[in-house]
């Protein structure tokens, strides 16, 4: 049995991963006393002990753990605390032809934001085959359900009467352009400009959709086809990943893309729509289970050696 401990399990990724390891038989999930959960000593005994320790905690808390951890406790952090950091590899197993090879063998594994999960496996195919010049300057629009902010966020929507609620139903931030996932974003999509990023908010729990709009004058001129056709080509033998077929709307409600149709589930759906002058790129997934609890699963079996969709 593989001991697992996750620090910050009673906040809303913790509680996700707790569920989803719940029946997984190679697992053996030390538990913390919760009236001493924060108490440094007793989270450095629970360190120790476990084979592998999640981290589902605020980052400068992610850090500490870090330290209080021994040499021999493999590390996977949900924070963005670590996500850049040399010497922590990307939690993100569709990346490349070597990260599951690098995610099994890393002593600290990060596991990669929500948004950035989206933004990335549209983005790096279309570099890496050509179409997408790497200084080419990029949009991003995003919707996220209010899950994704954590249980604050999650109370405040909760509480909210309906008029107020309709009144904030969709909200955007990061008007700054100073969102913490822009470093992650711009390093492992290959681009050498960090997009210009839109996310938003909006009064409904989880799921979400990551849009990045082209001109075909961005891509060389390449249409649509072709576009799909290296994206389909990339993600073809991967199990989360899917292409939706170019022009299938069988995929939409109406004209309508809901971004809750992957909820509780740790697929992605990517499309690529447009005509002869404009592309939006999008991705669908659920922000707490591909864009969090369920990423972390599928790193966690990686990194034990188990089955890469277990419990998925």
């Amino acid at each position: 049995m593989n001991k697992i401990f996750i620090d910050g399990q009673a906040g809303t990724t913790g509680l996700q991963i707790s569920e989803r390891l719940a029946a997984h038989a190679d697992i053996h999930l030390l538990q913390a006393d919760p009236d001493s959960r924060k108490d440094p000593s007793a989270r450095t005994e629970l360190l120790a002990n476990a084979d592998v320790a999640i981290l589902c905690l605020p980052d400068e808390a992610a850090r500490e753990s870090v330290a209080l951890a021994s040499g021999k406790t493999r590390i996977l952090d949900t924070s963005s605390a670590h996500r850049t950091h040399a010497g922590w590899q990307y939690g993100l197993p569709e990346l490349s032809a070597r990260s599951r090879a690098n995610i099994a063998a890393a002593q600290h594994v990060s596991n990669p934001g929500c948004y950035p999960q989206g933004f990335i496996l549209l983005v790096r195919p279309l570099i890496e085959s050509g179409l997408l010049d790497r200084g080419t300057p990029l949009r991003c629009n995003a919707v996220s359900g209010y899950s994704g902010g954590g249980r604050q966020m999650i109370e405040q929507f909760q509480a909210m009467d309906a008029t107020t609620a309709n009144a904030l139903a969709v909200q955007s931030y990061g008007l700054n352009q100073d969102h913490k996932h822009l470093p992650e974003m711009a390093e492992f999509s290959g681009t050498f400009v960090a997009p210009i990023f839109v996310p938003s908010v909006a009064n409904y729990d989880q799921g979400m959709l990551t849009q990045i709009p082209l001109f075909v004058s961005e891509l060389g001129g390449a249409s649509p086809a072709r576009v799909h056709a290296v994206l389909a080509e990339r993600y073809a033998d991967e199990a989360f990943i899917h292409v939706a077929d170019l022009g299938d709307h069988s995929m939409l409600q109406g004209n309508y893309l809901n971004p809750t149709e992957r909820n509780n589930s740790n697929e992605m759906d990517l499309f690529v729509f447009g005509d002869d002058e404009r592309l939006l790129l999008c991705a669908r997934y659920d922000n707490l289970g591909k864009g969090a609890a369920g990423a972390a699963v599928q790193n966690l079996n990686l990194m034990l050696g188990l089955e890469e969709t277990t419990g998925l």
